[in-house]
């Protein structure tokens, strides 16, 4: 969440930031609620003290005096447990409206709340001209026997797949070739908890707005993760780190979970919008000085991730409106998708600045006391997309699907034949 400070002092720039975001949010009734508990609360104490004072001079009155002052400390401690529970009260009707107040997008981020509203930042490589008819890859995956869709619908409903053979393999080698790159630039892999309590989840600022796309396993009061972000994010839930020791960056691989309610009929061929798959995903726990560095480096990682795989893409800087509500600025890289002749988003880099370590209570620890530390993810690869611009992009006129040069090395392979 963010500082309570910006409602406090600065309500006119919430109110300018809930208008980029499109949020509906009143803050003239935050405003009124903070200030109705913490007068409440101010008078709670007021009265504690008083009642504490009139206790400690009981024993020094006479009989007739001391009987009306008990009788007088009795109505305090009652006034005070009812003003006490007032505020008690107060701060959690405050609380429920404050935790949907997402994080203030950053000045570059621009207006607008859609995918058209993005602006392009830069494009690198030219989409191949082909000279054949181009196949989508669920059809290519079906003529090679790589790719099964039908069968996965049987056993598990829409949007689930069995990844075979060279498209295994393929998954498989995008993670070791991702996690290569990454612990060459330091980031240290993780393989997290895929099953989370709720506090990660609202402490990465899922909970509550995103509730209806997580899988939940009731009986357990657990929850599968639609990223490894959650589960990256909390591993340092209410910890002082050192700040000497920042960045602290991981690169996790888990399998993900979504329920991607609300996109029925849209993307339902073939293996883009999954309800499960596997993905590598970047984090960085950063000093608050230098997160926007750090968003650009974590970004530079990512398309030189895509320049190896040989992928056309652009990067899109997210409209304000469309951003995650712990983002404050995100990039997306859009893949070249020959099928659907379109840029398609593949990954994303966000800074979250200070909103998520709020809510985890991760600090860092300097020479001037401690301090909240800047949060960032970015997605590498995945098993599903990743794989559906390989196949697509490489594609060849006799059905095959050759593999970029960088990737061959962890696959054990050079084309995926028919």
């Amino acid at each position: 969440m963010i500082d309570l400070a910006v409602l406090r002092d600065s309500p006119n720039a919430l109110r300018d930031a809930l208008r980029r975001r499109h949020t509906q949010i009143d803050v003239d009734q935050l405003i009124g609620l903070d200030e109705r508990r913490r007068s409440v609360r101010s008078e709670a104490e007021r009265v504690r003290a008083e009642q504490k004072l009139a206790g400690k001079e009981i024993s020094s009155l006479e009989a007739q005096a001391r009987q009306a002052a008990i009788s007088n400390a009795g109505q305090l401690a009652e006034s005070y447990k009812r003003l006490l529970t007032e505020a008690d009260d107060l701060d959690q009707e405050f609380e429920e409206l404050w935790i949907n107040v997402p994080n203030m997008a950053h000045p570059s981020a621009p207006d607008g709340t859609t995918e058209e509203d993005a602006v392009e930042v830069r494009r690198w490589g030219t989409p191949a001209e082909f000279e054949f008819p181009v196949r989508d890859h669920q059809e290519l995956g079906e003529s090679l026997g790589i790719i099964d869709v039908e069968r996965a619908a049987r056993l598990s409903g829409s949007r689930f797949a069995y990844l075979k053979g060279e498209a295994a393999l393929l998954d498989l080698g995008l993670v070791r070739f991702a996690m290569d790159r990454l612990t060459a630039e330091g980031f240290t892999p993780v393989v997290p908890p895929v099953l989370v309590r709720e506090e990660a989840l609202f402490g990465t600022g899922f909970f509550p707005t995103d509730r209806d796309q997580v899988y939940a396993v009731e009986r357990d009061d657990l929850f599968l993760v639609g990223t490894s972000e959650v589960s990256l994010a909390a591993l340092h839930l209410d910890e002082i780190l050192d700040g000497a020791e920042l960045p602290i960056r991981y690169a996790g691989f888990s399998s993900c979970f979504r329920r991607e309610a609300g996109t029925y009929g849209k993307d339902t061929r073939g293996i883009f919008r999954m309800h499960q798959f596997d993905k590598v995903e970047m984090f960085s726990f950063c000093h608050p000085e230098r997160s926007w560095e750090e968003h650009e480096y974590m970004l530079s990682i990512e398309e030189q991730i895509m320049q190896e795989l040989e992928l056309p893409y652009r990067v899109v800087n997210v409209a304000a409106g469309d951003l995650g509500v712990s983002a404050a600025k995100k990039y997306d890289i859009e893949v070249w998708v020959p099928s659907q002749e379109a840029f398609r988003e593949i990954t994303s880099c966000s800074n979250t600045t200070d909103y998520q370590a709020r809510r985890l209570r991760a600090r860092f620890r300097d020479e001037t006391g401690n301090r909240l530390v800047h949060t960032l993810n970015g997605t590498v690869v995945t098993s599903s997309r990743s794989v559906l611009a390989l196949i697509e992009n490489h594609q060849q006129a006799d059905g095959s699907v050759k593999i970029p040069a960088a990737l061959r090395p962890y696959v054990g392979f050079d084309v995926i034949a028919p």
